[in-house]
């Protein structure tokens, strides 16, 4: 059986069931791409995955996960306007951290083309907001193709690069989070791999590209001049299912699938415009569309986006139609799964939609609340802090696996901002702060990311608090991606910029760890604690991969009291309790770490002897 890099680079033509995420990575081989950058981030990752599982000798593409999405974006922009054909990825709020170079781009020549794939995430399933990214592309004049499902991730790619390429201009591929993870069976063309030529960056030719006063207005117009050509190819993804009904329904991407989910039979009785290009809208398409109905309903995720520039245009044309776009507050909220379109659509017309049922299966399902893996190195220093911070104390948390220590039992980080924030947001929290401790977290990827520049800030303007920075040796909460920290020791840049306070530990020491945690919340200046200990989930499946299967298990021996501070204070969940209120080690949890054994109070963990072939060992 063919592995996936392998099937990805078949000369083709062929068909194959992929994911969407996947089904990018043939089109940016099909399409001659060279470079691609990324920062990690759901629902993306797996684009990244499908790149590196090709074989080293047979990659065209070179990859990196850059150390955010910033400095992703500009290198793909410097390959691109230097004649390689670019593409950068990230999650939705990775827009945020982009959008400083972002903007500036569509008043740029690109010659090699660039594409930049956003995966917006409604329903929030692995991002603290449901953020719409369309929004940007008014903001900065880049168009947007949105695609329905896999397949179109493939042709709109593709038709993404050949337009880029040849207005010299970006492009934004917005995928949500079932659109990049949609599978089906997509037909491929034929990839045929190409030489890299030789750079072309010739800022005579294509420049200005330096945008002070006297060269922004040549820079905008030619913009929006580029807007006008991208309304022109709008028109070619502006689709029609057609019936003749007075009733229209204008909608995009994934929704449109839903949609003909809940209508059934009904999408006959309505008329149908699907939208391949979000911005700029079909216009043309559009006001026709509009004009030969009584009633259009807009149907979209997120934001009423596209309801308002139908309005505007309704109001331009002076076109007599009822447009319906969203009702309440519940229609911005969520993603468009059959079930929501039902609860949307039926507000709007009620005979039209039939109910989606989700087939019942009657098992007990027991609750999961999210939480850290068995063995975290997280988990020692959560359960420290929870002993060592008063009630009055403040804890700031940032993203990463350690945002976990916000709930129960160890409620450890009460605000969160996004990436990076934890240091800036606790200087400002200690201010005037004479009594309450203040502790901010930083993940040994995000330190690289986005933590740097509030620390340096905290060690010039002499804010006090104590900064806990995990590192566990990976980007463990998107994949276990690398990250900067393999090549340069956190604790020497934070000696160079000034920190005069700094520790590192195991957080497997819980002794040593809550000293210095002890020490640091007393320290009257800005300190930095280091708590060190690889991704056990990592280690556990390198492990597996090696063939190491058993390891060493703990068990609770009869000197248990029933205390369950293994449950209740230290909550791995590989600790369960049984039925007559006895408490045992769940064997497909436990990964025989050790970290439990120092917080039993009576002594009653033990490893449990491994039964070999030649007796135990």
């Amino acid at each position: 059986m063919k592995s996936l890099g392998e099937v990805l680079i078949q000369r083709g033509p062929f068909s194959e069931i992929v994911i969407g995420n996947s089904a990018i990575v043939r089109a940016m081989l099909e399409s001659g791409v060279k470079v691609v950058t990324s920062y990690p981030g759901s629902p993306t990752p797996e684009i990244a995955e499908a790149i590196n599982s090709i074989p080293k000798d047979k990659n065209p593409l070179y990859f990196e996960f850059s150390t955010n999405e910033k400095v992703a974006l500009e290198l793909a922009f410097g390959a691109a306007v230097n004649g390689y054909t670019s593409c950068v990825f990230f999650k939705s709020v990775g827009m945020n951290v982009v959008a400083d170079s972002f903007v500036q781009l569509s008043m740029m020549e690109i010659p090699g083309g660039m594409v930049i794939v956003t995966g917006d995430d409604p329903g929030a399933n692995s991002s603290q907001n449901e953020q719409d990214n369309r929004h940007y592309a008014r903001l900065s004049y880049t168009p947007i193709f949105e695609p329905k499902d896999a397949q179109e991730v493939y042709e709109m790619f593709k038709k993404a690069v050949e337009y880029s390429r040849k207005l010299r201009s970006p492009v934004v591929l917005r995928l949500t989070t079932h659109t990049a993870h949609f599978k089906q069976k997509v037909s491929f063309g034929v990839y045929e791999p190409s030489p890299t030529g030789e750079p072309l960056f010739d800022p005579n030719a294509n420049g200005p590209y330096i945008p002070i006063a006297q060269n922004v207005p040549v820079m905008k117009r030619r913009a929006l001049e580029k807007l006008l050509r991208w309304q022109e190819i709008s028109e070619n993804y502006a689709f029609l299912q057609g019936n003749g009904s007075d009733v229209g329904i204008i909608t995009a991407g994934l929704p449109y699938l839903s949609l003909l989910d809940v209508l059934g039979e009904s999408a006959k009785k309505v008329d149908i415009l699907r939208l391949g290009m979000v911005y700029p809208l079909p216009r043309k398409a559009i006001s026709e569309f509009l004009r030969k109905h009584k009633v259009v309903k807009i149907l979209e995720e997120l934001d009423n986006f596209i309801e308002e520039k139908v309005k505007a245009i309704a109001y331009e044309e002076r076109i007599d139609v009822e447009i319906v776009g969203k009702t309440d507050i519940e229609d911005w909220i969520g993603e468009y799964t059959p079930e929501k379109v039902y609860s949307v659509m039926s507000k709007f017309s009620p005979e039209l939609v039939r109910k989606v049922e989700k087939p019942v299966k009657f098992v007990r399902v027991v609750n999961r609340p999210p939480q850290l893996c068995p063995g975290c190195g997280h988990r020692p220093v959560f359960y420290v802090l929870s002993k060592l911070l008063r009630e009055k104390d403040i804890s700031v948390a940032d993203i990463g696996c350690h945002t976990l220590g916000f709930l129960e039992p160890y409620k450890v980080g009460q605000i969160l901002l996004s990436m990076g924030h934890s240091t800036g947001t606790a200087s400002g929290l200690s201010m005037f702060n004479k009594d309450r401790k203040v502790v901010a977290f930083l993940g040994d990827s995000t330190f690289f990311h986005a933590g740097l520049p509030g620390i340096i800030n905290a060690v010039f303007n002499k804010h006090n608090f104590t900064l806990v920075v995990m590192e566990n040796g990976t980007t463990a909460m998107t994949g276990h991606q690398d990250h900067p920290g393999k090549a340069i020791k956190i604790r020497q840049i934070l000696e160079a910029i000034g920190v005069k306070h700094i520790w590192e530990v195991d957080t497997y020491q819980q002794d040593k760890l809550e000293e210095i945690l002890k020490t640091a919340l007393e320290t009257p200046e800005f300190n930095v604690v280091i708590a060190k200990h690889p991704c056990m989930l990592k280690f556990t499946r390198e492990r597996r991969r090696k063939g190491i299967i058993k390891v060493p298990q703990m068990k609770v021996t009869n000197r248990c009291t029933l205390a369950g501070v293994c449950i209740t204070k230290f909550a791995c969940p590989s600790f369960q309790r049984a039925d007559d209120g006895s408490i045992f080690v769940h064997e497909d949890l436990c990964i025989g770490d050790g970290s439990c054994m120092v917080v039993c109070p009576s002594g009653a963990l033990e490893f449990e002897k491994i039964e070999t072939g030649g007796g135990a060992k």
